[in-house]
């Protein structure tokens, strides 16, 4: 496991070639089974592969325009109507997203949506619900454009570790 978490870096260059159904499944499948808050699975998540509308999606925030290069999006949105504090269930699955992304041979990026996203638009999360048809009971955490990547970057090495930011028992 540790070997993939090395290889996990934010891909923003990709291949002109499609993501396998198969692959993507496998992905899709790692999220589903991230922890959730009391078993709730709040999680809802939409593919994207239309071209159009993944242009579209790469203008929601100040950072997000590498989107466009890649074949599919993943959106991963929550339904706030059993509560609002579902957005850090969302996020391990993100997290499982990236790191089956790379055990696939893929990249991804996560692209904040969800509060404090920088956008020249108006509200981005607001801006993809209008694109996706999103009902308005449900928050847009983030997009993860995934692909083939076209560059790979070194694993991350042990040097990184960094013992300083680790505590016991007390600060």
């Amino acid at each position: 496991m540790l070997e993939i978490i090395r290889k996990r870096r934010s891909v923003r260059n990709y291949l002109k070639q499609e993501v396998e159904k198969e692959k993507l499944n496998e992905i899709l499948k790692a999220a589903m089974f991230a922890p959730s808050a009391r078993d709730l699975r709040p999680w809802e998540f939409m593919v994207v592969t239309d071209k159009e509308a993944i242009n579209q999606l790469s203008q929601a925030t100040l950072y997000s325009t590498f989107a466009k290069k890649a074949p599919l999006v993943i959106v991963i949105f929550y339904d706030t109507s059993a509560g609002n504090r579902f957005k850090e269930d969302c996020a391990i699955c993100a997290e499982n997203i990236y790191l089956e992304a790379v055990n696939q041979g893929l990249g991804t990026c996560y692209i904040q949506i969800a509060e404090g996203a920088e956008a020249d638009k108006g509200n981005p999360e607001e801006f993809v619900k209008s694109i996706l048809g999103i009902p308005d009971n449900y928050r847009v955490l983030c997009l993860m454009p995934i692909g083939y990547p076209e560059t790979h970057q070194p694993p991350h090495e042990d040097k990184e570790f960094d013992e300083s930011k680790i505590h016991y028992e007390r600060f």
